[in-house]
């Protein structure tokens, strides 16, 4: 490349591969998890496991990979170094909004045999704290009145009854998000927008299709310019789309496919089990807990990533206490794993200086992610009559980030479903009060328990700041 000349665009250097795998949502973690596991297990095993993606909304991610074949750079950011791989495994990107047809006719494909979703928490249109469809969620009546959808569980549903009525067996749902039980959330969801559209077909759904619930784990903070501009002067070609990750990765999944038809997952490191719930709580609390809890609290602490977090000693002694006072305390183990070096080997990645995960880009979408990351450490503990503090604080934390002005008055862009109310709530002459009777949030009988110590927490945050709060809890 000529200095002064622009990159040439990065292009596909590997043979296409026929679609097996459909996913609604391709994000930047997909992108640097699941599609990078799914092109090991074809190097390993072969098969014919190629990637569609769909977006559902934008057309960003069809617009920067399209010319480039479907491939992209994914930058492992370690400690000691970087490592670069050309990841070839999504085939074409299709945008839902622009023709929902063509998107649940490549779901109804003979040869699609999964479907997998990275669609957010709030994707799934349910309720948080009760994991039930909401069925008054504009994306739902929307999909209840038209044949073509525009939720992800709507296209699940319309693409489903499509290969039913072709007389095709059904694909296996395998969701990739951070939900307790997220294989039982999804499947309940499906079954009751298609019963609702069609009992009978609810009925062969629930007879005939397969939800495995799943656990996901790695960091994989947002792509910024600067890192586009990285990766080009590393290959010397243009990725419109790289993704940057940690060296770790993780991903377990209970082993119940349609016909057994999947991946050879197995042989590239993913844990296939019976039951994945220990996995799940372990990580959804220990990891995704805690980065809630330093994203909310480290936000009002000033510091702008979860490293930064980490190089404060006051909030690096919080993290740590929350893990060993009142999470691990909380939860049973999977068989074989030590939470504490489980909690040791968080601590080194939370503390890896490549990685700039910023803490307001964990803020994001706080309603949907307490219930799951923080809600049900405190109901466990709340019912062994164990102290949580800790989480308290976070807690409170959340309730101020969300009124959209920090603890000095700057402004916060709160991004999140429910933002409107959130801000509505949390600015009203009783802030803990109103935001405890979102029960989108929080079901009525844990918000009784959580009012009194929620509004200590919350008075000791706005007399001490964020910082010197979890001093003294310290």
């Amino acid at each position: 490349m000529e200095a002064g000349l622009p990159a040439e665009r990065l292009t596909r250097s590997a043979p296409t591969v026929p679609v097996g795998i459909v996913h609604l949502g391709l994000g930047a973690f997909f992108r640097a998890h699941g599609a990078v596991y799914i092109e090991e297990a074809m190097s390993a095993s072969g098969g014919d496991w190629g990637i569609l993606g769909v977006s559902l909304q934008s057309t960003t991610m069809r617009d920067q990979l399209t010319p480039q074949g479907g491939t992209y750079m994914a930058l492992e950011l370690g400690p000691m170094g970087e490592t670069l791989r050309h990841v070839q495994s999504v085939q074409g990107v299709l945008v839902a909004r622009e023709d929902p047809g063509a998107v649940l006719e490549a779901m109804a494909d003979p040869g699609v045999k999964i479907v997998s979703l990275t669609v957010t928490e709030k994707g799934y249109c349910h309720e948080p704290s009760t994991g039930r469809l909401n069925q008054a969620h504009p994306d739902i009546v929307q999909d209840l009145a038209t044949p073509l959808p525009v939720s992800a569980p709507g296209y699940l549903v319309r693409a489903l009854a499509l290969r039913h009525q072709r007389g095709l067996p059904p694909f296996t749902v395998l969701t990739c998000d951070n939900l307790p039980n997220n294989g039982h959330v999804v499947r309940g969801v499906v079954l009751e927008l298609a019963r609702a559209l069609d009992p009978a077909l609810a009925a062969w759904i629930e007879a005939e299709g397969r939800f495995p619930s799943t656990m996901v784990d790695r960091i994989v903070p947002a792509t910024k310019p600067e890192d586009v501009a990285r990766v080009e002067r590393l290959i010397g070609a243009h990725d419109a789309a790289p993704v940057m990750h940690e060296p770790f990765r993780q991903w377990v999944v209970e082993d119940d496919f349609v016909g057994g038809l999947r991946p050879d997952l197995g042989a590239v490191g993913v844990q296939l089990v019976r039951d994945v719930t220990e996995f799940e709580h372990m990580k959804l609390r220990m990891l995704n807990g805690t980065h809630s809890s330093l994203a909310y609290l480290g936000y009002l602490s000033g510091h702008e990533t979860i490293a930064d977090c980490m190089a404060d000693p006051v909030l690096d002694r919080f993290v740590q206490a929350l893990w060993s006072r009142e999470i691990i305390p909380a939860l049973t183990p999977p068989e074989g794993v030590s939470l504490p070096e489980y909690a040791q080997a968080l601590h080194d990645r939370y503390a890896n200086p490549s990685i700039r995960h910023r803490t307001w880009q964990i803020a994001m979408d706080g309603s949907q992610k307490l219930p799951q990351r923080i809600l049900g450490t405190l109901v466990s503990n709340l019912d062994a009559d164990r102290p949580s503090p800790g989480l308290m604080l976070a807690v409170a934390a959340w309730m101020i980030y969300v009124r959209g002005t920090d603890l000095t008055g700057a402004a916060i862009e709160v991004k999140d479903p429910l933002a409107p109310r959130l801000r509505d709530a949390a600015t009203s002459a009783d802030p803990v009060g109103a935001l405890l009777a979102l029960r989108e949030v929080f079901p009525e009988a844990l918000a009784a328990r959580l009012d009194q110590p929620l509004r200590a927490a919350y008075a000791t945050l706005l007399d001490q700041g964020a910082k010197a709060a979890m001093e003294a809890l310290l």
